[in-house]
């Protein structure tokens, strides 16, 4: 018989998926992608990365993030400074540009957590951060780990 309990995985998933389809919706108007909006927002909080760096912060292939670099360079709101340490590398910053960008991204963002949030009280809102840092601090070496195993 199957289990009447909620797969923990699917829900986690589906509740992501809202999240970012919410967000999309209220980021249409901005000219960004996803992608466009998630390189300004790890460079906002990591400023001055190697773009192979930021490429695995966001879980992506150095050429798909580069195309995204490109494009936010071209609109000014990216530059590429050159590793002082590297002469092939490049670190990324933001540009004063980024900064009308990123007060809408925050405020799209707030929206969104306001929609997903809605009549949950705070304390089940910091236990739920609590919990799915904690399940992303056991999961994010695991897969290293068990490379390592393998290996």
């Amino acid at each position: 018989m199957p289990s009447t309990k909620p797969d923990f995985g699917f829900l986690v998933a589906d509740a992501a998926r809202l999240i970012r389809r919410d967000f999309d919706l209220r980021a249409r108007d901005t000219g960004l992608s996803r992608a466009q909006w998630s390189v300004l927002a790890r460079l906002a909080r990591h400023e001055g990365l190697k773009q192979t760096e930021l490429a695995d912060l966001l879980d992506l292939q150095p050429m798909s993030l580069t195309r995204h670099i490109d494009r936010l360079e071209a609109l000014g709101c990216v530059e590429r400074r050159a590793d002082a340490n590297d002469r092939r590398a490049h670190r990324l910053f933001l540009t004063d540009a980024a900064g009308p960008l990123m007060e809408q991204l925050q405020i799209l963002g707030q929206q969104t957590r306001s929609q997903a949030m809605h009549g949950i009280p705070d304390e089940h809102q910091q236990l739920l951060c609590q919990v799915l840092d904690q399940i992303r601090d056991n999961l994010a070496g695991y897969g290293q780990a068990t490379q390592e195993i393998l290996s």
